[in-house]
């Protein structure tokens, strides 16, 4: 049953490390930073890589950024 939750995804997945704050900022860039697990200053975050994930990424790319995967 598990494995149909995960269904259509290939597997892969990207990190992301906040590295502004929401201070100040629109509310809406505040609630992305929560949907992608981030809350605080260098804190990282691995999601599954969908359109999804990297919509939110754009979104708010002047406060994260995406983790090689060799520092991980």
């Amino acid at each position: 049953m598990a494995e149909n939750d995960m269904a259509g995804t290939t597997g892969a997945t990207v990190t992301v490390e906040q590295i502004g704050s929401p201070i100040r900022r629109v509310g809406t860039q505040r609630q992305t930073l929560i949907g992608l697990k981030l809350n605080k200053l260098r804190r990282r975050s691995t999601l599954p890589d969908t359109s999804a994930t990297r919509g939110m990424i754009e979104a708010v790319k002047h406060l994260v950024r995406v983790v090689p995967s060799d520092e991980r």
